[in-house]
């Protein structure tokens, strides 16, 4: 017996309601959103955990119950067996309380014990690893985040009064897609920010749904961030299922293994048991978890491509090495498991599936650190349009394409293009190559994203009226990136009633007195976009802003139909957070009303609204950024 124990010892050591832009006045809250909640019901009781067979006949005493609570010192560093002899005595003795022990003859193996995982070895055992955590290194659940008030994020308090259920719409229901580039910066940031949860939603699920929502707009590296500012003893199941499809997304396998290891039963399915065996490959059962996975390929318990990107990741721990080949031929799509797992361990998926893809994939390659220069590039030709990318980090991407010898001549010649935008002596000069950068891609994110890449260089820019002509692309460019201070330098050069001109009146901080009627006027009649969309964000942009007064809002919004003043749910709710000074609401709902592939989703009421309710809660900057964007690329 005490063999047995004493390895038993070294085992336990080896520790989503659509909301488009809508073209007519629906409601993007379902009814009785905003009715009184119901009086909560206590949640039921969780299923019990699956036994072994081995234990059918005497079940494993039950773990401590209720775990230490946020604070609290815990004294157990490693699993305990309630009702274990003090002093060695009879396995099968039971303790005061009438809970029976393991029955000598129910005792795997030692074969069995050797090929076990910790976390299986606790389940026969019926107890929970537990981990001793200094109290003053734990963390609260409250105010989970990257981001604090006194570095740029919203207030942790500006939930306090809200309804829980609208915060939960708003945040599942939003499908990631925004038709504004600064809507997905704000939108970011905004679920970025240590927020305490709303009445009515716990932390954990607050965190889920944020956590969920950051995947769907492809920001991967946030998310991540975001599920390691939580303790894994505090997650819940929820919370749980957020953070493996964010490690699974972002090919970081092993960052999932201390989540599994404190939330065993979270998942009963497929890809959480091939995640658990890849984890045992890099704890050192390598063999095991190789063999593990083996049978599940024998089974068919998932797709055989899944089995052997899991196969090849798992075989990177230990000496057990094994040569696995990658079959593509009858994989008819891109999943997160398979676009994560092969980016992880170095293997390219075919560009006909990453072509079909969500375009979501697109920025999650912009992002991989081992994707190609190439490939990366490309896909900052979406990422930074959809605002997943900054200039700043579209410059560096080139930068390193510049300084690589062996690079095709199409890139390495559209980076000798964005430096000489940098240094090229003559100003006609560099804007020719700012240009040149600008006729190279075809479609509408693709050239928005190259205004994003050239935006330092444009405010480099003297303001000249020979280069009066490229005015609008260049204050676009700069504005992509929120150098209005640049921008504004071509306020006195520019027409007044021209494009150029529209976007500068967004560009001003805190801008005294009302825009001039008669230039609006002229830009209306000049403006040849579809349906005179642009003259119509105009005005809505300018209205919600507060620089034109009712007379010439209510003239323009009989003349281009845009009414401004017809209200729905969506409309309601976004303005009474605005009155309630709750700015992460405005946020959220704000992002709920941008859905859309292109600015063909918005309408100039919404956009009124939005820019309206920014202001009001002090994102003025992000509201005229908006507005400016949406006459850029209407």
């Amino acid at each position: 017996m005490r063999p047995l124990l004493l390895l038993t010892g070294a085992t336990l050591a080896l520790t989503s309601v659509l909301a488009l832009a809508q073209d007519a006045p629906q409601s993007l809250l379902p009814p009785g959103f905003d009715a009184p909640e119901p009086s909560p019901t206590p949640a039921p009781a969780p299923a019990p955990a699956p036994r072994p067979a081995a234990q059918a006949q005497s079940p494993a005493p039950t773990p401590s119950s209720a775990p230490a609570t946020q604070g609290a010192p815990r004294s157990v560093s490693v699993p305990v067996v309630q009702g274990e002899p003090a002093s060695g005595g009879a396995a099968a003795s039971a303790d005061a309380s009438g809970t029976a022990g393991l029955a000598l003859e129910e005792l795997p193996s030692l074969e069995e014990l050797e090929r076990m995982t910790p976390e299986e070895f606790a389940e026969i055992l019926g107890a929970k690893p537990e981990f001793d955590i200094p109290p003053t290194a734990r963390r609260a659940t409250t105010r989970v985040g990257l981001i604090s008030e006194e570095e740029g994020g919203l207030s942790a308090n500006s939930l306090s009064g809200q309804n829980g259920r609208l915060v939960r719409l708003a945040l599942a229901g939003n499908r990631g897609r925004l038709v504004s580039r600064w809507g997905h910066i704000l939108l970011r940031r905004a679920l970025a920010s240590r927020l305490n949860a709303p009445r009515g939603l716990t932390p954990q699920q607050f965190l889920a749904l944020r956590v969920e929502l950051l995947l769907r707009m492809g920001e991967v590296d946030a998310a991540r961030a975001i599920v390691q500012d939580i303790d894994t003893g505090d997650y819940s199941p929820a919370l749980t299922a957020a953070a493996f499809d964010t490690y699974v997304e972002a090919g970081d396998m092993t960052g999932i293994c201390p989540v599994m290891t404190t939330n065993t039963a979270a998942r009963d399915d497929a890809k959480w048991d091939a995640a658990r065996s890849i984890c045992s490959a890099f704890r050192g059962s390598s063999s095991e978890a190789l063999r593990q996975l083996d049978r599940s390929l024998s089974r068919g318990t998932m797709p055989r491509v899944d089995v052997l990107l899991a196969q090849k990741y798992a075989g990177a721990a230990g000496k057990t090495r094994r040569a696995v080949t990658i079959e593509w031929n009858d994989v008819d799509s891109i999943t997160p498991w398979r676009y994560g797992l092969a980016t992880a361990v170095g293997v390219e998926p075919p560009a006909a599936l990453m072509k079909e893809a969500s375009p979501r994939y697109r920025s999650l390659i912009a992002l991989a650190p081992g994707a190609s220069l190439q490939r990366r590039a490309a896909a900052a030709d979406w990422a930074a349009g959809v605002g997943v990318l900054s200039s700043t980090a579209m410059v560096d991407l080139y930068g390193q394409i510049f300084s690589q010898p062996d690079m095709p001549a199409e890139w390495s010649a559209r980076a000798e293009s964005l430096r000489d935008a940098y240094v090229a002596s003559a100003p006609a000069a560099r804007l020719a190559a700012i240009e040149q950068l600008w006729d190279g891609p075809s479609s509408e994110q693709a050239v928005y994203s190259r205004r994003v890449l050239t935006a330092f260089a444009a405010a480099r820019l003297p303001a000249s009226a020979d280069m009066a002509g490229s005015a609008a692309p260049l204050v676009t460019s700069m504005l992509t990136a929120g150098l209005d201070a640049n921008a504004l330098r071509w306020a006195g050069v520019v027409d007044p009633g021209s494009e150029a001109w529209a976007l500068l009146t967004f560009a001003a901080p805190g801008r005294a007195g009302e825009v001039d009627g008669g230039a609006l006027n002229t830009f209306a009649d000049n403006d040849t976009s579809e349906e005179s969309r642009k003259s119509a964000f105009l005005v809505a942009g300018l209205a919600g802003l507060g620089r034109i007064g009712e007379g010439t809002a209510s003239r323009f919004d009989d003349r281009l139909g845009m009414r401004l003043g017809s209200a729905t749910r969506w409309t309601r709710a976004i303005d009474g957070a605005a009155q309630s000074n709750d700015a992460a609401s405005v946020v959220f709902l704000a992002g709920l009303g941008m859905q859309g592939s292109s600015w063909k989703r918005m309408t100039p009421r919404y956009l009124y609204h939005i820019v309206s309710a920014l202001r009001r809660v002090g994102l003025e900057a992000e509201a005229r950024m908006i507005a400016a964007e949406a006459v850029a690329r209407a």
